[in-house]
């Protein structure tokens, strides 16, 4: 089966409460992990970016809308014990080192490194030297920004390769699916799957039927929630659809080995003629 993990990072608005409401959901779907997203934000954004004006329910300048998306370190030690308690697994993206090093604390089986950071060799780096395995997204990027990356972590440290479009919501035209075969044969000995930004169910679906071993997608508790993230969500409805439908698929793939089922056999006694 698919691993599927639900990334909740920044649709949570910051609450722990709402965190412990999204992974609820993706428990009760079935899926495998959440993801959530870690940034020191005098790290990541310049004083200029985060002093610029930006409305948002938390101030009006973007240092305020930043930190407000935050989930504070202390919050990490309430979903590490929530997830254990519910029986699901977690693990995020570390925007620099410094998180990296505090989401490396725990006992976690994946760092991600999102597509944004692809190109940043110093935090690839950082990551070689983890007893971790590291899942990569290939969004805004060129196969050679992709391998290059591969060489710094190095292959038998990436656990998988996530097919990806950096745009929300992505548009049909830009989803590029048929790339995760060129995946499988560039990447042989790697997971390859599908980092989710389409708005509904199709893309996934599709990313599963051409043999994707991992799919990612951004879960919300309400599209119409604040947040740059929400329109390229799937709301607790569609989860679980979702988990419906990927059940179905992998019933429906078979092992491809042709044979005469037992339900075919009175068709068959009926229908034939020699």
């Amino acid at each position: 089966m698919v691993e599927v993990v639900a990334e909740l990072g920044i649709n949570a608005n910051g609450s722990v409460e709402t965190a412990k409401k999204m992974i609820d959901v993706a428990y009760a779907a079935g899926i495998d992990y959440v993801k959530f997203q870690k940034r020191t934000v005098d790290l990541v954004y310049t004083k200029k970016e985060l002093d610029a004006p930006r409305e948002s329910p938390w101030g009006t300048t973007t240092r305020e809308q930043k930190q407000g998306l935050e989930l504070d370190w202390s919050d990490y030690d309430i979903i590490d014990e929530y997830c254990d308690l519910k029986g699901i697994g977690w693990f995020a993206s570390p925007w620099d080192v410094e998180s990296l090093r505090f989401i490396a604390s725990f006992d976690i089986p994946f760092i991600k490194i999102p597509s944004a950071l692809l190109t940043n060799h110093k935090l690839l780096e950082a990551c070689k030297f983890l007893d971790r395995k590291v899942i990569l997204s290939n969004g805004m990027s060129t196969m050679q920004e992709l391998k290059k990356a591969v060489k710094i972590i190095g292959e038998d440290n990436i656990h998988a390769i996530l097919h990806c479009t950096s745009t929300y919501p992505t548009a049909p035209t830009e989803m590029n699916l048929s790339h995760i075969k060129e995946l499988k044969q560039i990447f042989p000995a790697t997971k390859i799957g599908f980092s989710n930004h389409y708005p509904g169910l199709m893309g996934m679906i599709m990313a599963a039927v051409m043999g994707a071993e991992m799919i990612e997608f951004h879960l919300t508790l309400d599209r119409s929630m604040y947040g740059s993230d929400q329109a390229a969500s799937i709301e607790p409805h569609g989860v679980f659809e979702l988990m419906n439908r990927l059940k179905l698929i992998e019933k429906m793939k078979g092992d491809g080995v042709k044979q005469v089922y037992d339900s075919e056999i009175p068709i068959m006694q009926k229908l034939r003629r020699q």
